[in-house]
């Protein structure tokens, strides 16, 4: 016998929604496990999850995590305006700076995996 009672949808907040798809992304993550958690039908999820892929706006996007970003290039110095690799080298009481120019920055690469044998 059918009830008279009209029934009524049950309404999930964006928030829950964006937590729900984010755990179903995660890699291993059972749908059906994410849904029992919350208490909502897997075919609900499933259905949120289509959505998404389609890009549907009843479903929010899920972030990544990632922005992209650009960076700005930093110049290289110029080895004509005579700036020069310095290092400070301490050991106990003594102290010792070396400069070397950039000109020959593998040789000076070359000299440092040595000293650091």
């Amino acid at each position: 016998m059918a009830s008279d009672k009209p029934t009524r949808r049950r309404t999930y907040s964006e928030a829950l929604k964006v937590q729900v798809l984010a755990e179903c992304a995660a890699p291993g993550t059972s749908v059906a496990k994410v849904a029992l958690g919350h208490g909502i039908n897997a075919n609900v999820v499933h259905r949120w999850r289509q959505l998404a892929r389609e890009g549907k706006p009843s479903v929010p996007a899920i972030s990544s995590g990632f922005v992209p970003v650009s960076l700005a290039s930093t110049p290289a110095p110029d080895p004509v305006s005579g700036a020069d690799i310095q290092v400070d080298l301490r050991r106990g009481a003594i102290a010792m700076t070396i400069n070397w120019p950039t000109s020959a920055a593998a040789e000076f690469a070359a000299w440092t995996r040595e000293l650091l044998r």
